[in-house]
């Protein structure tokens, strides 16, 4: 613990401070702590993965920029992982895609294994990290036109058996590192331009979705399905729509993930977290941050990411929301895309937890609108960062900017190695 003598006193102001309106810092900290952060692996190599880094990415999967040092192996991006991780306070997951397999010959996907993936539980345990998993529906020659919904029976076998390995494999990581891995289903599946038929392959979809799921495979994994409003290449019509996901997780018992990334820019994520949880016991989160459409840039500390944070807290579900991260921004120093994208979701959960949720609700329940907005307003001129820095501190993570320097120090050291 390196707590210094300056933010430990900032830091017992600030705790008096809100103690004034009811908040209990001490309370709060621990809770803070406990809510794992899953990370995208793919954010460190631009979703390249090891099946074929050198090949081309389709399915509406795109990165922007060319910085120096991705990482080409899964030593390297481990290793790169690891830097980050010692600059993010708080209990972290690690996501993965089936592309991140390792083996030393061509493996197809539909027959991937837990084996392939051994190095990565033997170093999970190491770290003290759960896996999550993911199916790579995308960036494969019988992806071009279609996956799961497929109108050639055989194409859509393929990926079925697919997402069966992947789900042997999530189970594999729940069993090996004693917390349940979630394995995320999304496909690219959709039309450039209008279809003639829309139903069809919706029912196809349902058909394979159904007979994933129905593999009884144990209970170290769980299963989510996730939407989209359209990609590119699927402009105009997507078969896995938010509608259609929502209805089919409600009917089939499964996960809903809500992707920050895959809606209209004027939608809020946060409004159908509530939603959701009425008729699901769990929901899994992607946080994004979309500029102009799904750019998946690194996640600020901004309204939205606020926002999905309170959500989670006023509904009381920390316990049944799942939280992702899902950006891939290869115009920067790809570990530091990583360490402020995880910091400032850990930091929007922690504004969450600092409200005074008492007084809002007993303002709500008087009606008393003026009352409310102006807890609301106050609330963000509290000194939070003063907790944040205290928090960090007390994990020997750096409070402030610090991180950067370590960051770019491993850039110096490491990464000109990487041509």
């Amino acid at each position: 613990m390196n707590v210094t003598q300056k933010i430990q006193t900032a830091y017992d102001l600030a705790r008096e401070r809100y103690a004034e309106i009811g908040v209990d810092t001490e309370k709060v900290l621990p809770q803070l702590e406990q809510i794992p952060i899953s990370i995208q692996c793919w954010q460190g190599d631009d979703v390249r993965g090891f099946e074929n880094p050198e090949g081309d990415l389709t399915g509406g999967i795109q990165t922007s920029g060319n910085y120096p040092g991705r990482a080409r192996t899964a030593d390297e991006l481990r290793a790169d992982f690891e830097v980050a991780m010692a600059q993010i306070p708080g209990k972290k997951r690690l996501n993965l895609h089936a592309i991140y397999l390792e083996s030393d010959k061509p493996v197809e996907r539909d027959v991937i294994e837990p084996k392939h993936f051994a190095k990565w539980v033997k170093w999970a345990k190491a770290h003290d990290l759960g896996l999550d998993f993911n199916p790579t529906c995308f960036s494969h020659p019988l992806s071009e036109k279609a996956t799961l919904s497929h109108p050639d029976a055989k194409v859509r076998k393929f990926w079925i058996d697919h997402c069966l390995a992947c789900r042997r494999i999530s189970e594999y990581f729940g069993v090996e590192l004693g917390t349940p891995s979630v394995m995320n289903i999304w496909i690219p599946d959709g039309d450039k331009d209008l279809p003639a038929d829309r139903i069809g392959p919706r029912k196809r979809l349902i058909e394979a979705l159904d007979q994933i799921i129905a593999a009884p495979l144990g209970n170290h994994h769980k299963v989510a399905v996730e939407g989209k409003l359209f990609g590119i290449g699927a402009e105009s019509y997507t078969e896995g729509s938010n509608d259609f996901y929502l209805a089919y997780a409600a009917t089939r018992k499964t996960l809903l993930c809500l992707d920050a990334g895959h809606f209209h820019p004027t939608e809020s994520v946060a409004d159908k977290i509530s939603t959701a949880l009425c008729f699901l016991d769990e929901i899994l989160l992607h946080v994004s941050r979309p500029v102009r459409w799904d750019s998946d840039h690194v996640v600020l500390l901004d309204d939205p990411t606020i926002a999905i944070a309170q959500e989670i807290v006023r509904c009381g579900a920390i316990s049944r929301v799942n939280i992702g991260l899902d950006y891939f921004d290869a115009s920067i120093n790809r570990i530091a895309a990583w360490v402020i994208g995880a910091r400032n979701m850990r930091k929007a959960l922690l504004l969450a937890l600092l409200e005074p949720a008492e007084l809002q609700l007993a303002a709500e329940k008087n009606y008393d609108g003026a009352g409310r907005m102006a807890l609301f307003e106050e609330n963000k001129s509290m000194p939070w960062s003063a907790v944040w820095e205290y928090y960090c501190a007390s994990h020997n993570v750096p409070e402030g900017i610090g991180w950067l320097q370590t960051v770019r120090n491993y850039e110096k050291k490491i990464l000109p190695r990487r041509k």
